[in-house]
């Protein structure tokens, strides 16, 4: 039995397809809840979920008193999914490329217990610049169990990683865990990233894994600081008790 997508679900990606025709520029006001009700005649709750949704996402903005805009220069980070670059420059307006930096294979070693595999077995390893409008924006250093990817060639990382795993390799992603901080760039770094030496990137450090738990790859990714803001969206706070007034909150490290 097909089970069809919710409402405010199919809204979302309707209008994410109207930004990608152009009909909507980066700054321009986008569609009011009242329009999006008219246009495609569905409920004031259900307009306001998606609309909701793709602000979250960093698509549109919110400018209280005044109304919803689609989304300008910055492109932006989503802690909730994992996303593809290549989506998010597109659906930003901007061009999105990848130079392929570094292709090999390497042995496991310290990376075998994290990635569930032998140390002296090798690992794909691969560098990639990722450019927005042919401005540098993230660098990538990211090793990859082989055996989930066969014959992987460098003319295959060219374009979007996620969708090389699901669409080329049919993989099905469960996703990754990540730990997010500030760094100071290597001048080589700075180089590729076309920034001044010692400016300030953000690092995103993670694995990924396949349904069932099992880790596919490792990475280490720097976002240039002046091209990126990661956005999320948070929910009630937890363990409020509404008896006592009081909050209990719950740190995990």
């Amino acid at each position: 039995m097909l089970v069809k997508d919710p409402i405010y679900y199919q809204v979302n990606h309707l209008l994410r397809e109207i930004i990608r025709t152009g009909e909507y520029h980066k700054g321009d006001k986008f569609l009011t809840e009242r329009q999006i009700c008219e246009r495609f005649d569905i409920s004031r709750a259900t307009a306001n979920k998606a609309l909701s949704n793709l602000v979250s996402e960093g698509v549109l903005e919110f400018r209280k008193g005044v109304g919803t805009f689609l989304s300008s220069d910055l492109l932006d980070y989503d802690l909730r999914a994992l996303v593809s670059f290549t989506e998010k420059a597109r659906q930003a307006g901007k061009h999105p490329s990848t130079q392929l930096l570094r292709f090999e294979t390497q042995p496991a070693n310290e990376r075998a217990d994290i990635l569930q595999h032998t140390p002296e077995k090798p690992l794909y390893y691969m560098e990639r610049l990722r450019l927005a409008d042919s401005i540098p924006v993230i660098l990538e250093a990211r090793y990859l169990v082989p055996h989930f990817c066969p014959n992987l060639t460098a003319g295959l990382l060219t374009g979007s990683f996620y969708e090389l795993l699901t669409h080329h390799y049919h993989l099905e992603v469960m996703g990754a865990e990540e730990v997010i901080r500030a760094v100071i760039l290597s001048d080589e770094e700075a180089q590729q990233l076309a920034v001044i030496s010692g400016s300030a990137a953000l690092c995103v450090e993670s694995v990924g894994y396949l349904k069932g738990g099992i880790p596919l790859w490792q990475e280490r990714t720097l976002y240039r600081g002046d091209s990126y803001e990661f956005r999320n969206h948070l929910g009630p706070i937890k363990g409020a008790h509404p008896a006592m007034g009081t909050l209990c909150l719950e740190v995990k490290r």
